[in-house]
C-alpha cells in the first residue's frame, strides 16, 4: 500500500515552522534573565494548554538550546540539554504522524 498523508498534521507543521523565525529572532535578542523568564512563560503556557502542541515543541527546542548555550552552571546546562532532547523526540514522533504507512 502507498503512504497516506495527514494534511491536518502537515498544515500544523508548516504554520509552526513559518512562525519559528519570528520566535528565533525574539529569543536571540534576550539576555540570560529574559531567557529564564521565557522558560517560565513556556512552562506556564504548556501547563495551561494541557498538552504539548507542535508549536510549543519547536519553540521549546530552540529556547532550551539557547538556555543550554548560555547556562552558567553544569546543572542548568544538563537540565536544558535533557529537556531539549526530550522535545526533539516529541517532534520526531509528531512528524511521523504526518505520513503513515
Amino acid at each position: 500500500m502507498g503512504q497516506l498523508i495527514d494534511f491536518k498534521t502537515r498544515l500544523v507543521i508548516k504554520q509552526a515552522e513559518t512562525s519559528l523565525l519570528d520566535y528565533q529572532a525574539r529569543i536571540l535578542g534576550m539576555d540570560k534573565l529574559e531567557l529564564l523568564e521565557e522558560m517560565v512563560r513556556f512552562q506556564e503556557e504548556r501547563a495551561q494548554s494541557g498538552e504539548l502542541t507542535y508549536q510549543l515543541m519547536i519553540e521549546g527546542q530552540y529556547l532550551f538550546k539557547r538556555l543550554e548555550e548560555n547556562a552558567e552552571t553544569p546543572e542548568l546546562r544538563t537540565l536544558t540539554k535533557q529537556y531539549r532532547r526530550h522535545l526533539e523526540q516529541e517532534i520526531l514522533a509528531y512528524k511521523q504522524k504526518e505520513i503513515s504507512q
